[in-house]
């Protein structure tokens, strides 16, 4: 049986986890996202979610146990059905409801107070071209979509006023639709989206829901929202974001898909955090930035945007995102300036595309995957935060106009697959340390360094495929004008565009200036291991390969079989055949790059 840890956000803070690391001094106190786990084969556990930036309040809990959670809503006992019809002829009808069930209808727009102690189930059926359901409790709720339409001319289709947990099932066919102003909320009541709840939204069943917003958002909480069983929802927004979840958006099953085309607005939002441990999630954002006169300052739009933390264990995510300004997922508030916890990438499948151009109002750019803040105090930096961890999964990033990742802290990357390319600056960069352990690690830039660190660099193992552009321009780029260094201590290389000089190569490396073919097959055999690489529509020279052993490389060869991992840039496995072999000779290590704090692919 799971463990359910309530932990004050003070021993949090007590417990120094730092796990924050920059080039000049970062600042803050760093808040932990805690898992337990008692010994159960699946791995999952509990989630501690800090939900106060400024360190005073509580903390959300959240179960990853489908079986134990209290998510699950077999879990919960109820005691009374309230079957809810709607009409397009006449006046919404309800049934099963007792005295203190305070019920008031109104055409089709339904009112339900439940001031009772009972856990209430209502069930929605019937169509409606203008109405509502709405309802008040202090009790746990459930309600069971059952073939329901409903559009509300004037605000949300349904509100839940409530701040217990509410079970969303999804049975049979359904849509909900807001209008484009809400012009019947009452002073100081929320009403944030088509279907809006003020307690957390526990979505499950195998029925469709379609939600369609232009007033709004499409689906907010006001805590959390998760999505688990196996209900498919999708969610058209053409004035708020897809999801709000204020504390949170998990993703442990289903299928989602999210279209939101309003300037600014994201996919996922969220003041904290977003999981995905499951399901099957595409998001596709057209929205351009603009001046956000709330925070008063120039924003973008993104498929995700998580204050604090973004995690990632399963499922398969795929973002697309054409805004001017416009990022796949960004992690960090601007504002907030407050210490993040690391994200981390576990497992699953992410692939997140941007096309748009850069914003050049506040200088809002078009990035793949965007984690952390760091402040600028004249040419250094006086405080960030951010790091990213990858120890599984696959992740495709490409971007057209700007980096393809950037992490303002540390990057480590100990296991999984990571392909990043970009065309209009580095395809990955570090505000700091930059790790490579294990996995795979391939990016490639036309137009900066392919793999930056504004701090040390280590390859210790993996393999490591990079592809820069031409002198100055590196393949892998070191901040040796701040006084850090390329450390070559193991791993397998493949690298077009040289190093950075004064690197430490205590693995040996070798190097061909012949020059590089285009779109041609590469292999590199090592201790009888061979990899083929794929070089990119512009390749670079000199090629730089090293190896725990001296690499053989061929050029032009056929490959027949394998794996095929990083965008299909590379094979493993399998067989190469034909080819001409490549002259190699020993290499120092040394192309002087700019990199660096403020020079290409440093801040900015």
């Amino acid at each position: 049986m799971k463990n359910i840890l309530y932990i004050p956000l003070a021993l949090l803070l007590l417990a120094g986890f730092s796990g924050l690391s920059c080039v000049s001094g970062c600042t803050g106190d760093d808040i932990e996202i805690v898992e337990t786990d008692s010994g159960s084969s699946s791995g999952t556990g509990t989630t501690v979610i800090s939900t106060d930036t400024t360190g005073n309040s509580g903390t959300v809990i959240i179960s990853l146990d489908d079986e134990e959670s209290e998510d699950n809503i077999n879990n919960t006992a109820f005691d009374r059905t309230v079957k809810v019809i709607f009409s397009t002829s006449g006046n919404a009808t309800v049934t099963g409801a007792s005295d203190s069930l305070k019920t008031v209808i109104d055409g089709n727009g339904v009112t339900i107070t439940n001031i009772s102690t009972e856990r209430v189930v209502y069930e929605l059926s019937g169509t409606t071209a203008d109405g509502y359901f709405k309802v008040y409790s202090e009790r746990k709720q459930a309600i069971v979509l059952n073939g329901v339409s409903i559009t509300n001319k004037s605000g949300a289709a349904i509100n839940n006023q409530g701040k217990k947990r509410c079970f969303v099932v999804v049975e049979g066919s359904n849509i909900l639709a807001d209008g484009k102003s809400y012009t019947a909320t009452p002073d100081g009541e929320d009403e944030k989206a088509a279907f809006f709840s003020e307690g957390q939204l526990i979505f499950s069943g195998e029925g469709s829901l379609k939600v369609t917003a232009q007033g709004k958002a499409g689906i907010t909480s006001d805590d959390y929202i998760r999505v688990m069983s196996s209900p498919s929802i999708t969610v058209t927004s053409s004035a708020g974001h897809g999801f709000r979840g204020k504390d949170a958006i998990v993703i442990s099953g289903g299928t989602i898909d999210a279209q939101v085309s309003a300037d600014m607005k994201k996919g996922f939002s969220s003041d904290s955090l977003v999981m995905f441990t499951g399901g099957n999630t595409t998001i596709k954002v057209t929205g351009n930035a603009g001046y956000d006169s709330d925070d008063q300052d120039y924003s973008g739009s993104a498929g995700i945007k998580a204050d604090r933390q973004f995690l990632m264990s399963g499922g398969t995510v795929t973002i697309t995102n054409s805004g001017t300004g416009g990022k796949g997922i960004k992690v960090g508030s601007s504002n907030d300036r407050v210490a993040l916890p690391a994200s981390e990438i576990s497992g699953g499948t992410l692939t997140v595309t941007t096309t748009g151009a850069n914003y050049t109002k506040g200088d809002v750019s078009s990035k793949g995957i965007k984690i952390g803040w760091a402040v600028k105090s004249g040419n250094k930096i006086s405080s960030c935060s951010g790091n990213l961890t990858v120890s599984g999964g696959v992740i495709k990033v490409v971007s057209s106009k700007s980096e393809a990742i950037e992490v303002k802290g540390e990057i480590t990357v100990t296991d999984g697959e990571v392909y990043a390319q970009s065309s209009g600056d580095d395809a990955i960069n570090s505000g700091s340390t930059f790790t490579v352990s294990g996995g795979y690690l391939c990016g490639i830039s036309t137009a900066n360094d392919a793999l930056d660190a504004n701090g040390n660099f280590y390859i210790k193992g993996g393999v490591v495929f990079a592809s820069g552009k031409s002198s100055p321009d590196l393949a892998i780029d070191a901040n040796t004008e701040g006084g850090f260094k390329l450390y070559v201590q193991g791993g397998i290389l493949f690298t077009m565009a040289g190093l950075e000089s004064g690197a430490s190569l205590s693995q040996s490396c070798y190097s061909s200036t012949a020059s590089l073919k285009k779109d041609t097959w590469y292999s590199l055999t090592v201790d009888k291991t061979t990899y083929a690489f794929k070089t990119p529509s512009t390749a670079y020279t000199p090629l730089v390969v090293s190896g725990a052993s001296q690499p053989s490389v061929k050029s032009g060869v056929t490959v027949n079989g394998g794996t095929s991992r990083l965008g299909g840039m590379m094979i493993e496995g399998g067989s190469v055949s034909g080819g001409s072999s490549v002259s190699l000779s020993t290499y120092s290590g040394g192309n002087s790059g700019p990199g660096g704090n403020m020079g290409p692919g440093g801040w900015h």
